[in-house]
């Protein structure tokens, strides 16, 4: 069915019925079900587009913070839909004032193909809180998940309730030009940027998470061991390919030596040999060269680049395992220091102050996530108050993003809108002010014609309402 069609049946299937209470939970509730039931299945569609990815990344990683997101919905969702109230000024007396929750309609979803699962369904959850009707565009990219996902969700709603649309590029750019309700978009900022210019022609409404240059920020008193332990492990899984992982690392000066010590011990103990199931390749040929490409010009420029693997690994574009690569003495000419990496590659940046790392990540276009270790809470609070990013982990990385009572989303160039949880229903309705007037107010007195007695009134109001 042409998508123009598509959207049409779904808008008259809204306008028919909108969803409410109990369709909204019984429509959560089958989506929980049925990813628990095909946990296997779904976790053998990501390797195969990958061309291997352990299925307890797709489990732990994709599969868990979705079925959080969906409980957390099922458990709040009748206080999210009641009407809020709101306080009225004294002027107002008598008067009432709420909140009111509206399904938007239709709302179109793009995602990306690095959790093609979570970054898919996640939305999804959100939108289906919210009342809505979905349509759904997965990443062409992971073309074995979109098929998995389009057969699930088929036999879970009809297609005028949520369609999954499949294609290329060119569908995805059509279904930006549709005159939606809203567009939640996953991917990069080059696309993000051709999405929101489509969606403007209609005047629709986007939410773009688009990821950036995460920093890692170590404090000099922080155990250099136990931060690179977390950073490696975040940095590692789904090698690399993760929008929030840690995209560089600021050290104090002079314990570069002690991190990179400490990252060979990590990689050999978590990954003895890398051409193995429990290590994911990259995703296609483009982008393991694309990496490649970002390892060379570093190299070229000057930068030390350290392989951690062990001399029998086989790390070639035959099998698209890329090592873990350390780039010491990065420049922000090196296209490594510039673009996202996407990639098990690290880039290390030694800082003198810990104002001077705060400099160092202002003065960049702000990033999606910040994580920072430090266990003093006088400093831990200066840098989150301090330092512009989507969110923040302290003593770890991307833990903030598992947890659907907060916010998720970037700023500036990472992004823009938010959602997960309460933020993510509250993105994807339209918030209804709605005010009730008493039989008899005593504004009612501000008629023309005006007399002395109003102009008192007006007076009084200027000065004390």
């Amino acid at each position: 069915m042409p998508l123009r069609d598509l959207l049409d049946a779904q808008r008259a299937a809204f306008a028919r019925q909108p969803p409410g209470y109990a369709e909204r939970l019984d429509a959560l509730r089958r989506l929980e079900r049925a990813l628990l039931k095909r946990q296997d299945d779904i976790a053998a569609a990501v390797s195969r587009d990958f061309g291997g990815r352990p299925p307890e990344e797709t489990w732990a990683l994709e599969l868990f913070p979705l079925l959080l997101e969906i409980r957390h919905a099922c458990r709040h969702l009748k206080r999210w839909m009641a009407p809020r109230s709101a306080p009225v000024p004294w002027p107002f007396w008598r008067a009432k004032a709420a909140v009111v929750h509206q399904p938007l309609g239709v709302v179109g979803i793009l995602s990306t193909w690095n959790y093609p699962v979570f970054l898919s369904l996640a939305p999804l959850t959100g939108a289906l809180a919210a009342g809505n009707h979905v349509l759904l565009k997965p990443s062409e990219l992971a073309p074995t998940t979109a098929a998995l996902l389009e057969e699930l969700l088929s036999e879970l709603y009809p297609s005028t309730y949520v369609s999954v649309i499949t294609g290329g590029a060119e569908t995805a750019a059509e279904l930006t030009r549709l005159p939606l309700d809203h567009i939640l978009f996953t991917g990069s900022g080059r696309v993000g940027r051709q999405v929101m210019k489509a969606a403007s022609e209609n005047l629709v409404p986007v939410t773009l998470e688009l990821g950036g240059k995460s920093p890692a920020v170590i404090h000099a008193d922080y155990p250099i061991e136990k931060a690179a332990a977390k950073i490696l492990t975040s940095k590692l899984f789904n090698a690399g390919q993760t929008c929030v992982a840690p995209d560089y690392v600021l050290l104090p000066k002079g314990r570069t030596g002690e991190f990179v010590a400490a990252a060979r011990r990590l990689v050999a103990r978590m990954h003895p040999v890398l051409d193995n199931p429990g290590y994911t390749r990259i995703i296609n040929l483009d982008h393991y060269r694309r990496l490649a490409a970002l390892v060379d010009d570093a190299r070229r420029q000057g930068a030390e680049v350290i392989e951690c693997r062990q001399p029998a690994d086989v790390c070639d574009e035959s099998n698209r395992v890329f090592p873990p690569t350390l780039v010491l003495n990065g420049r922000d000419a090196m296209d490594v220091m510039r673009e996202e990496i996407f990639g098990p590659v690290l880039p290390i940046v030694e800082y003198e102050r810990l104002e001077d790392a705060a400099a160092y990540v202002n003065a960049r276009p702000h990033p999606l996530a910040l994580y920072y270790f430090d266990d003093d809470r006088e400093r831990v609070s200066a840098v989150i108050n301090g330092v512009t990013a989507g969110g923040v982990t302290v003593n770890d990385c991307m833990y903030h993003v598992g947890q659907a009572a907060l916010p998720f989303g970037g700023v500036g160039p990472s992004g823009m809108g938010r959602y997960h949880g309460f933020d993510g229903f509250q993105t994807l309705s339209n918030r209804k002010g709605v005010y009730f007037q008493p039989r008899w107010a005593p504004l009612n007195l501000l008629r023309p014609p005006y007399s002395a007695a109003a102009r008192r009134v007006i007076s009084f109001l200027l000065r004390w309402g």
